[in-house]
C-alpha cells in the first residue's frame, strides 16, 4: 500500500504539467517519447533470462494494453478537456477493476451498473460548465484509458503472483517496451508530424514525465498492485484524483475553471462521481 500512496503523490502534478506544458505537441508523439524514456531507464535492470518467450510476449502485450492504449487515449484527452477534468474522469478506473475482477471470478453485481449511471450523471452536471462541444469525446477517451489501465493492472497482478521469484524491476522494461511500440504505431498512423518539435521546456517536461512519472511511477505502482488485494488496488486508483484536481485548478490555475459557477457545478458533479465510486467499492466487497 505504501508504494501506491507514494505514486499517488508523485502523479498529482502530472496532469497539470501535461495540460499546461505540452500544449501543441502531438499527443501520440508525447506518449511514445515518455514510454520510450521509461523503457530506457529500466532497460539496464531487465533480465531476459528470467522469462521465457511466452512470458516475454505476455508482458509486452500487457504493457501495450496498460500503457500503450492508456497513454494514446489519455494524452489525446487533453486536447478536449482541461487537466482537472482529465484527473476527475480517471476516477472511473476502480469501477472497471471491480467489474473485471468480478467477471474473472464468474460473478456479477448489478449495483455496479447503478454506480456507473450515477457517475455519468455527475459528468452530465459538470458538462454544463464546459463551453466546448468536444466534452464527450474527451470523456470517452478517458474511459478507454481507464479500462486499459485497470485491466493491465489486474493482468500484471495475476502474472506476478504466479511468479513470486521474479523481481518487478527485472521485467518492467518489457511492459514499457510494449507500451512504447503501440504508442509509436499510434503516432505513425494518427500522429501529426508538424507537431513534433518541442521547445526546451517541453523536452524537460517529457523527460520528467517519462523517467519519473511513468518510469518510476508505474514501476512502484505495479509493484504495489502485485502485493495488495483487488479492493485496495481499486481504492488506491482514486487517491491521486483530488490531489491532481487541486494542483490543476489552483497551482496551475486553469483558465475559467475557478469561476463560482464552474466550481459549484464541478463540486456537485464530483460529489456524485465520488459517491458512486464509494458505493461501487463497498458493493464489490460484499
Amino acid at each position: 500500500m505504501l508504494f501506491l500512496i507514494i505514486v499517488s503523490l508523485l502523479w498529482a502534478f502530472s496532469f497539470g504539467i501535461i495540460g499546461s506544458r505540452l500544449a501543441g505537441v502531438d499527443s501520440n508523439f508525447s506518449a511514445a517519447v515518455r514510454l520510450s524514456i521509461a523503457f530506457l531507464c529500466f532497460l539496464p535492470l531487465f533480465r531476459l533470462k528470467r522469462v521465457n518467450k511466452l512470458d516475454l510476449a505476455t508482458l509486452v502485450g500487457i504493457g501495450a494494453l496498460q500503457f500503450g492504449v492508456m497513454y494514446i487515449s489519455y494524452m489525446r484527452a487533453f486536447v478536449y478537456l482541461p487537466s482537472h477534468l482529465v484527473a476527475l474522469f480517471s476516477v472511473f478506473t476502480p469501477l472497471y477493476i471491480a467489474v473485471a475482477y468480478n467477471l474473472m471470478q464468474s460473478r456479477w453485481q448489478w449495483s455496479l451498473l447503478g454506480c456507473a449511471v450515477i457517475s455519468i450523471a455527475g459528468a452530465v452536471v459538470i458538462k454544463f460548465s464546459q463551453p466546448s462541444g468536444s466534452f464527450w469525446t474527451g470523456f470517452i477517451l478517458m474511459q478507454i484509458a481507464n479500462l486499459a489501465f485497470g485491466l493491465g493492472q489486474l493482468l500484471y497482478r495475476s502474472w506476478k503472483r504466479k511468479r513470486p521469484e521474479t523481481g518487478d524491476s527485472e521485467v518492467i522494461a518489457a511492459l514499457y517496451l510494449g507500451g512504447a511500440i503501440l504508442a509509436g504505431i499510434g503516432f505513425a498512423v494518427f500522429g501529426n508530424s508538424d507537431n513534433i518539435s518541442p521547445r526546451p521546456d517541453q523536452w524537460y517536461a517529457l523527460i520528467y514525465l517519462g523517467a519519473v512519472a511513468s518510469g518510476l511511477g508505474f514501476f512502484l505502482w505495479n509493484k504495489g498492485a502485485a502485493r495488495t488485494t483487488a479492493g485496495t488496488l481499486a481504492a488506491a486508483n482514486n487517491a491521486v484524483v483530488p490531489l491532481a484536481m487541486a494542483a490543476s485548478l489552483f497551482f496551475f490555475g486553469e483558465a475559467g475553471a475557478t469561476t463560482t459557477d464552474a466550481l459549484i457545478k464541478l463540486a456537485i458533479g464530483a460529489t456524485l462521481i465520488f459517491a458512486a465510486m464509494a458505493w461501487g467499492q463497498r458493493e464489490s466487497k460484499a
